[in-house]
């Protein structure tokens, strides 16, 4: 059954409270931010609460509330929630714990979530095990304890699923202008992504932050980031989970490289929606986003009165997705001739302390710095303690800022290195006139790059949808190289030319019949080089009868043509992960896989657009693109290949557990690649 729709639980006009000390505070918070609309207390014994008469059930209020708290046990929960759906309430917060949170511990946990659940019918619920919600945009709060947060007209909304998370977010200091913030404890109906769906249709919502513990449907998902698309409201996304888990028994080396985070990276990636590590990475990010939206390009500017700060500023985005370009030749002469001859024209600049304390050249500076085509402008500036300190020259800068921004139309943004050093109320004055107020040099980088991203992605085609197919029952069975090569090769992929054999004599046989050099491996065993169960450039029959004979254990031996030295080794693989099934490995193979950890993975289906883009980033493309003089590889038939695969992959999601091609040789421009090692894993 499909829930009805969010509006009337986030925007209420009447709200019932069922409990005692809990639903008390709901009224309080509600009175203290000025909410307009009624509250109805429900007990069964007082008469009333907070100056408003109380009724005794659901049937006894003069209609069905828009959104109701529940802040009794986990059975009586129940009970209310059966009775507001019968009656048409709008929808239900439910406090109580207890539920399938709580399997662990109470073994009907399960049972009562699927009771709970059976009474909401269609009536949407957040929780069970959750405070509820504060919209600050109408003072309308489902919410049993304080909070940080004040009415605003504007802003950003911000879902997790942690009730304590929500408030520390909520007591923030940083001038993020919240609009909503909306906890949904374990979700056991209506998710983080269903509710950030109802919340972008809100036009007072400008952005949306998530701090989501797992996700559950792939298709809210996609469809909350079509709908970000779509509203031009982007999404920011902070998923716990980075931590290294428990391996599966690692039969490919695919495995060893597509871990569930590396996946939640791509799939996030693909679909348009920013991610971030750190709760301070996600609050400055949702700043920026609040004021400006993606970014058109990844090129910022700084301009700081230190060159310790314009350091810092340069060292934070090596290795990240975002650049320093060079000034523009028509901004030197202006930036020149207002700020002296002693100081270095670059970009991140120290414009020294010769402008300091002077409006006009600050202003100047600032504007001329500014008209360079950025997509983000920096000043860095850590305000002083206004216990103890004069700040009015530091206001002063923050003044020339907020002017020059508005007389060249750039985006512009001031940086405390420290967060300590921005001032709420320089924060609040700087957001209202669209400066951002950044707090922290890398978490300042992170939102710029993900600003980025997110523009970046939304300037492309919509993506293709995910890969969705639940896996068939049945055993897993593992197929012989052979037997996965025949299956690869049926999709058009290359496999060198091979024979069969049951013993060492058999082997030198068919070596004979292919023509020598050839390769010797046997059956059945995965890494065939660490078992020494594969010989490479066996010349003659004696040497490939001595080699098989001097392997373990097997279930007989693949012969096949040697193949020419390769200019580059990939590995392509695909593996289940549980919560995002199917997804594609590439990276750089043979013996390196580990060794390098040079890898990227693609959601499914993919493009060959998305192919070549994904080779584009390995550190080995520089080596299928002609590395130092050396031969280019045959990067069309690379990408084929990869496609081939994708392909294979996704006809045969239903029963693939695990893929795995490695080394697939790139070999010059011209000669195509080969597939010299395969694996197969499968439900029967």
């Amino acid at each position: 059954m499909t829930p009805r729709p969010l509006d009337r639980l986030l925007r209420p006009q009447t709200i019932a409270v069922f409990g005692g000390r809990e639903a008390r505070r709901v009224i309080e918070q509600c009175d203290r931010m000025g909410f307009a609309g009624e509250i109805w207390p429900v007990h069964p014994k007082l008469d009333e609460v907070l100056g408003r008469s109380c009724y005794r059930s659901v049937s006894d209020l003069p209609s069905a509330p828009d959104a109701a708290f529940v802040g009794v046990n986990r059975t009586l929960t129940v009970e209310i929630v059966r009775s507001l759906s019968e009656a048409g309430a709008g929808g239900a917060v439910c406090y109580a714990s207890g539920f399938s949170e709580a399997t662990g511990e109470l073994g009907d946990g399960a049972e009562l979530q699927q009771a709970l659940l059976d009474a909401a019918g269609d009536m949407p619920i957040l929780g069970p095990n959750c405070y509820g919600l504060i919209n600050g945009l109408d003072g309308a709060l489902l919410w049993p304890d304080q909070h940080g947060m004040q009415r605003i007209e504007r802003g950003v909304a911000i879902l997790t699923q942690s009730s304590n998370i929500a408030i520390n977010l909520t007591m923030q200091t940083r001038g993020v202008p919240i609009a909503y913030v909306v906890t949904a404890g374990n979700q056991a109906q209506t998710s983080l992504a269903d509710v950030a769906c109802a919340l972008i249709d809100d036009p007072r919502v400008t952005a949306v932050g998530l701090h989501v513990e797992g996700f559950g449907d792939l298709s809210a998902l996609e469809r909350l980031a079509a709908m970000a698309r779509r509203s031009r409201k982007p999404v920011v996304v902070l998923k716990v989970g980075r931590s290294e888990q428990a391996k599966r028994a690692a039969v490919s080396h695919t495995a060893s490289l597509a871990g569930s985070d590396a996946i939640a990276d791509a799939v996030l990636a693909r679909l348009g929606l920013g991610r971030v590590q750190t709760l301070p990475a996600l609050l400055e990010t949702l700043k920026l986003l609040h004021v400006a939206g993606p970014l058109a390009s990844h090129s910022i500017s700084s301009m700081s009165c230190s060159g310790g700060e314009a350091s810092l500023m340069a060292d934070a985005a090596v290795g990240r997705n975002v650049e320093f370009p060079a000034l523009q030749p028509l901004q030197l002469p202006r930036l020149r001739r207002v700020l002296g001859e002693m100081v270095t024209l670059s970009n991140p600049l120290d414009y020294h302390t010769f402008v300091w304390g002077d409006l006009a050249r600050q202003t100047e500076a600032f504007s001329a710095m500014f008209e360079g085509g950025y997509a983000l402008n920096l000043v860095v500036l850590d305000f002083p303690r206004d216990d103890r300190c004069d700040a009015s020259e530091w206001a002063m800068t923050a003044d020339a800022v907020m002017t020059a921004a508005a007389a060249t139309g750039a985006l512009a943004g001031l940086l405390a290195t420290l967060p300590e050093n921005m001032p709420e109320p320089i924060a609040d004055r700087l957001m209202a006139n669209g400066i951002i107020a950044f707090c922290g040099i890398d978490e300042t980088i992170t939102a710029a790059e993900v600003a980025a991203g997110i523009g970046q992605a939304w300037d492309g085609p919509p993506p293709l949808p995910l890969l969705d197919v639940s896996p068939m029952d049945g055993e897993i069975e593992t197929l012989t190289e052979a037997d996965a090569k025949a299956e690869l090769a049926a999709f058009g992929l290359p496999v060198p030319q091979g024979l069969l054999a049951s013993s060492p004599g058999q082997a030198a046989e068919q070596a004979e019949r292919l023509g020598f050099p050839v390769v010797l491996k046997a059956l059945g065993i995965a890494h065939k080089t660490e078992a020494g169960a594969v010989a490479l450039n066996l010349e003659d029959t004696k040497a490939v009868s001595n080699a098989a004979a001097a392997m373990p254990p097997n279930a007989g031996y693949l012969v096949e043509k040697m193949i020419d030295p390769p200019v580059a080794e990939l590995i392509v693989g695909a593996i289940r992960d549980p919560v995002f099934g199917l997804s594609l490995t590439l990276g750089a193979g043979g013996i390196f896989v580990e060794l390098l950890e040079d890898s990227v993975i693609l959601p499914l289906p993919a493009t060959k657009t998305d192919i070549h883009a994904a080779i584009s980033r390995l550190k080995l493309a520089k080596l299928i693109y002609g590395y130092r003089g050396r031969p280019k590889g045959d990067l069309e038939a690379a990408v084929g290949a990869v496609s081939a695969t994708a392909d294979y992959v996704v006809k045969n999601a239903a029963s693939l557990e695990e893929l795995d091609i490695n080394p697939l040789m790139v070999l010059p421009e011209g000669r195509g690649v080969a597939v010299v090692d395969a694996l197969i894993r499968r439900r029967r």
